[in-house]
């Protein structure tokens, strides 16, 4: 469960008003919710190649001599 429909469960419980789930209001939120998450990840992925570039080359050949070899 998202933080989102976290909210939207919680007001419904609360108030006994059923707030639909295509609301204009709700699908921004939601949006934007997961652009945060998607912003995370590439921010992770950025901080962990420039900290760990050395190890993350040679998890790379790692994985690529495991995954391509094994498919020959």
């Amino acid at each position: 469960m998202t933080a989102v429909e976290y909210v939207v469960n919680g007001i419904r419980t609360l108030t006994g008003v059923n707030i639909a789930d295509d609301e204009p209001v709700i699908e921004k939120a939601k949006e934007m919710e997961k652009q945060n998450t998607d912003n995370k990840v590439i921010h992770f992925a950025e901080w962990l190649t420039k900290k760990h570039t050395c190890t993350l080359m040679t998890l790379y050949e790692q994985f690529e001599e495991e995954f391509y070899n094994e498919e020959l």
